[in-house]
């Protein structure tokens, strides 16, 4: 993002809303978060892609130059449909509670927020100016992680760690067609498409035989995000063991 650009998205974000008087007539100037929701709305509709200034300004009812009198480009317009779309971060949950659960209570609420607004995966990438809201989510992250003796680059990894394997689960989700509304998982769709193979080939492929066998006979289909989550978490509980008991390594 360039330096005007940066610039612009900050004082979006950040300062106090700016205001511009309709050119002519009395219709009443627009707002931030107006604009945002509509953004917001056709995205979740239809794709980040299909959001333009052209297509907002249809939608609010102006044009497109008078949209500009608010949002500079499309860059400052999904910064803030990203910041209009996380709710704003619950500090109740980041206080009191072992941090394994408030831990893992985060990952579950950043996964349906992506559930929600599929679109955030691909806009939440790459360098970027985040929000007040965005950054209170990574605040309540590390909160959870208050006084397990982890190093401030150590905390900050273990975030990453356990956001990256939410955004991956998502992503598999999303490329499943998963919405907030429902659908079968990734998993289940793979066993749906993979059983007539394994039908006809199966014995070429025993170990995967066997364990779509299981999952048939035990369930466990679509588990990937809690499976993965509590190893992640099972992994830095013996990190903060060692450091709460005073050891380094």
């Amino acid at each position: 993002m360039a330096d005007e650009q940066w610039g612009a998205a900050v004082r979006l974000l950040w300062g106090p809303e700016p205001s511009a008087k309709p050119a002519r007539g009395p219709k009443r100037g627009l707002t931030l978060e107006a604009i945002a929701r509509t953004g917001i709305g056709i995205a979740d509709a239809e794709g980040l892609g299909a959001v333009s200034m052209q297509r907002v300004a249809g939608e609010l009812g102006v044009t497109k130059m008078a949209l500009y009198r608010y949002v500079p480009g499309k860059a400052e317009l999904v910064a803030l449909m990203v910041e209009g779309a996380l709710p704003v971060p619950d500090v109740s949950v980041a206080v009191g509670g072992a941090w394994r659960e408030r831990l893992g209570e985060w990952a579950r609420e950043l996964y349906a927020g992506f559930r929600r607004h599929p679109w955030l995966l691909e806009a939440t990438v790459g360098v970027r100016v985040m929000g007040p809201r965005e950054l209170g989510w990574m605040e309540r992250a590390l909160s959870a992680l208050d006084g397990c003796g982890l190093s401030g680059a150590e905390a900050m990894d273990a975030v990453v760690l356990v956001a990256g394997h939410v955004r991956g689960i998502a992503e598999q989700g999303r490329a499943a067609g998963v919405t907030a509304d429902g659908g079968a998982g990734p998993d289940a769709q793979l066993a749906v498409m993979l059983g007539e193979a394994m039908r006809v080939r199966g014995e070429e492929f025993p170990a995967l035989g066997a364990a779509m066998a299981s999952v048939a006979e035990h369930g466990g289909h679509d588990e990937a995000l809690e499976f993965g989550l509590d190893r992640i978490l099972d992994g830095l509980g013996l990190l903060v063991a060692r450091r709460v008991g005073g050891g380094r390594s």
